[in-house]
């Protein structure tokens, strides 16, 4: 039987978080601040910024949990590893 090498679930819910709510934040200081009759084109391009960080860190926080999972599945010492000839 295999190893299981995925996230746990909820986990990377609970790893972005944080950053969902500076997200959240940000987009409502974007639109907040943006001048009246202008809402749109006051904020559109701010609010694009912070999506694509949040995307990103989403992603990448995805990737390392991934990784993570797969080196706690990787023991060292299973002796199932490469043998390494030790040159004299």
């Amino acid at each position: 039987m295999g190893v299981d090498k995925r996230m746990k679930a909820g986990q990377l819910k609970r790893s972005v978080l944080e950053d969902f709510e500076r997200l959240v934040w940000e987009v409502e200081s974007a639109v907040d601040n943006a001048a009246d009759g202008a809402i749109i084109s006051g904020s559109e391009e701010a609010v694009r910024e912070a999506m694509a960080r949040f995307r990103q860190r989403v992603y990448e926080k995805a990737v390392q949990l991934k990784a993570d999972a797969g080196a706690s599945a990787f023991s060292p010492s299973d002796g199932k590893g490469p043998s390494r000839a030790v040159a004299s």
